[in-house]
């Protein structure tokens, strides 16, 4: 019996699930190897009260989010947190550096009553345990479909723990700290074959912060291409402002 699935997203744009669509000449071998339950971007109907695996889309940012995560924890045999916003929290934990009062005083003038079921943003993991994640802003087809491979072969989650330097070496890239460029790619999770670097831009810091990234010295990099901390935190706060990691 094929896998029962569903797709849904928290806080989002759904790009993640575009880039889902846009795995065009696999995505009707996909739909073959899974029966597809529920898919919150492509369909209108209802999460049945049963499957198999859940993909996650999104940041938790209210409570009914939560909730809905604990459901699908009880109903799944397997969780998998797909784009920076479920891995890491990403952009949208933004708005919870510092008080979330604040920020909705920013959006909406003063006065404004935060409701009482917000809630900063924050990954998936931070309400329930995830079995498989595909990081990344948006993610990369490519990645996705190695990552459900795994899932239906029973093979267990692996996210490169290694940073995105090397991957910049291998693709013969210049380094843009040689240009007094800052660059995140000397702290981020490899895994995208330095695709923004490979293309002129530098890292962003999407796939998050790697286990083996050596932030002291990161700082130093930074220092001696003239920003310092200031520019390595912003720079981190741009998808990392969830991290555990401090500046």
């Amino acid at each position: 019996m094929a896998p029962r699935v569903v797709v849904l997203s928290l806080a989002s744009d759904f790009g993640c699930q575009v880039q889902i669509t846009n795995t065009e000449d696999h995505l009707l071998t996909i739909l073959g190897l899974i029966e597809l339950s529920y898919w919150q971007l492509a369909s209108s109907g209802h999460m049945p009260d049963e499957y198999d695996v859940a993909i996650v889309e999104g940041a938790v940012t209210t409570d009914e989010h939560a909730h809905l995560l604990r459901d699908v924890r009880g109903k799944a045999a397997v969780v998998i947190a797909i784009g920076a916003c479920a891995t890491i929290g990403g952009i949208p934990a933004l708005a919870g550096s510092g008080s979330l009062a604040d920020r909705y005083a920013t959006v909406y003038g003063d006065g404004v009553i935060v409701p009482a079921v917000r809630r900063a943003p924050a990954p998936v993991d931070s309400v329930i345990h995830v079995d498989y994640h595909v990081p990344g802003c948006p993610i990369d087809q490519s990645e996705f479909l190695r990552v459900l491979s795994r899932v239906l072969l029973g093979l267990v989650d692996h996210t490169p723990d290694m940073t995105m330097c090397g991957s910049c070496k291998i693709a013969e890239n210049v380094c843009f700290f040689d240009s007094g460029v800052g660059c995140l790619g000397l702290v981020t999770r490899a895994g995208c074959g330095a695709k923004c670097p490979s293309l002129g831009r530098p890292c962003t810091g999407c796939r998050g912060i790697a286990p083996d990234a050596n932030v002291v010295s990161a700082l130093e990099v930074f220092e001696r291409a003239g920003g310092g901390a200031d520019a390595l935190r912003s720079a981190l706060d741009v998808y990392n402002t969830a991290s555990e990691v401090h500046v």
